[in-house]
C-alpha cells in the first residue's frame, strides 16, 4: 500500500448519525490512517436536515437540505474530486433521482470507484412519512452503481449474489462493531428480573409487530420487562415496558441493560438484505438473543449454542421463555456469542479486507 493514496467518502449522512454509516465506514478510519490513507468524508444531508428527514412535516425544511446536499455534491463532483484516487460510494451519491454524481466519479472522471450496500437497495421500500418521494428515489440505480464500481462491498452474501450479476470484482465485508474500544464489555448475567429488549431505528419498528402477541401473551405468565431503545417511542401495549432513546454516548451501556435481544423480521426479499447487526450488537456484549431465521441472521447464530431462530409464534415462546428462566443458559449462549462476534463480525477481524478494497 502505497502512502499517499486518497479516498473520497460520498455518505448520504453527517458523520456520527446513522448506524449503517457509522458502523461500515466511520469505525475504520483510524485503520484508514493506520494504512497511510487520506480521506474526506462529504456527507449529504446535514445535521440540521437529519433531524427532521424522516418526521411528518417540515416539508420546506427537507427541501432546502435537499437542495443544498444536491449543491454541495456538484461542487465536490466538479472541483474537489480530482484530489482523490478512489471515490467510495456508501449507498448512494444522493438520495433522489438517478445515479448522476455516480457516473460523473466513474465515467466523467474515471476514478476507481468503490460502492458499498448494506441492504437491498434496489427494492422499492420507503417510509410511510416519505411516500411522497418514493417516485422520484430511482431504486434502479443501484445496478449501475454496480456495474460502473471498480470494486462492490457487500453487507452481506445474498447483497453480494446480486452485485455480482453486475460486476466480476466483488467483495463481502459484513457490518461490523469495535469489540476493543467500543462494544469492548460484558454482560454480567445476575439472579433478578429479566430485560428482553430490541434496539433500531424508527424504520424498523414495524418488525416488532411479528411478536409484539407473544410478548404480551408472556408477560401473562411470566415477570419480566421490555427496554426499547430507539430514536422514537412507539408506546408498545405491554407491561413494565420501558423507552429509552438512542444515544451514542450512552448506547453500549443501554444496551446492557437487556438480558435477552430479539430480532425479528418478516420473510421477505427486503428483509433477507439485512445485516443482522441487531444480532451482531446484542451478541458482541454477551447478550444472547432470539432472531428470525432470515438472510444473514441464520449465520450469524448457532441455533442453540450462541442465540435461538425462531420461525414461528411457539418457537419465540419457547425460546423466551428458556432465556427468560435460566440464568445459566443466558451466561453460556452470551459468553459464545461473544466469541462470535469477534472472531467474525469485528473490525478487527475485517480490518484487512475493507483496506484492501483501495487497492
Amino acid at each position: 500500500m502505497t502512502k499517499n493514496v486518497k479516498v473520497l467518502f460520498l455518505c448520504p449522512y453527517p458523520v456520527r448519525h446513522a448506524p449503517s454509516q457509522r458502523f461500515r465506514v466511520e469505525l475504520f478510519e483510524r485503520y484508514l490512517k493506520d494504512a497511510g490513507i487520506e480521506y474526506h468524508i462529504a456527507s449529504f444531508i446535514d445535521e440540521a436536515t437529519w433531524n427532521v428527514l424522516y418526521k411528518g412535516g417540515s416539508a420546506p425544511q427537507k427541501a432546502w437540505g435537499v437542495v443544498k446536499g444536491y449543491l454541495k455534491r456538484i461542487k465536490t463532483l466538479l472541483f474537489d474530486v480530482h484530489g482523490y484516487d478512489y471515490v467510495f460510494v456508501h449507498r448512494e451519491a444522493a438520495p433522489l433521482g438517478p445515479p448522476i454524481f455516480e457516473w460523473m466519479a466513474a465515467r466523467l472522471w474515471w476514478k476507481k470507484m468503490i460502492f458499498d450496500f448494506d441492504d437491498a437497495i434496489w427494492i422499492p421500500n420507503t417510509t410511510a412519512e416519505n411516500k411522497v418521494v418514493s417516485m422520484v428515489k430511482a431504486f434502479w440505480k443501484t445496478k449501475y452503481n454496480c456495474k460502473w464500481s471498480y470494486k462492490v462491498s457487500g453487507g452481506n452474501k445474498y447483497l453480494c449474489d446480486y452485485a455480482r450479476q453486475h460486476n466480476d470484482n466483488v467483495v463481502l465485508v459484513p457490518t461490523c462493531v469495535d469489540t476493543e474500544l467500543f462494544h469492548n464489555k460484558v454482560k454480567d448475567h445476575e439472579e433478578g428480573k429479566v430485560t428482553v429488549g430490541w434496539t433500531g431505528s424508527h424504520s424498523t419498528l414495524f418488525y416488532l409487530d411479528e411478536i409484539l402477541p407473544v410478548l404480551q401473551e408472556l408477560q401473562q405468565e411470566l415477570d419480566f420487562n421490555f427496554l426499547l431503545i430507539a430514536n422514537r417511542d412507539p408506546q408498545l401495549p405491554l407491561k413494565n415496558y420501558q423507552f429509552v432513546p438512542w444515544s451514542e454516548s450512552t448506547e453500549v451501556a443501554d444496551l446492557l441493560k437487556m438480558d435477552v435481544g430479539v430480532m425479528p423480521l418478516t420473510a421477505d426479499k427486503w428483509s433477507e438484505g439485512k445485516c443482522g447487526f441487531k444480532l451482531i450488537q446484542y451478541m458482541s456484549l454477551g447478550i444472547p438473543a432470539i432472531a428470525s431465521p432470515v438472510g444473514v441472521n441464520s449465520e450469524i447464530v448457532d441455533h442453540g449454542i450462541n442465540s435461538y431462530l425462531a420461525s414461528n409464534a411457539s418457537e419465540w415462546k419457547e425460546g423466551l421463555r428458556k432465556l427468560i428462566t435460566d440464568l445459566q443458559l443466558r451466561r453460556s449462549m452470551g459468553a459464545e456469542g461473544r466469541k462470535k462476534i469477534v472472531s467474525s463480525y469485528s473490525i478487527q477481524s475485517q480490518k484487512d479486507k475493507f483496506i484492501s478494497l483501495f487497492s
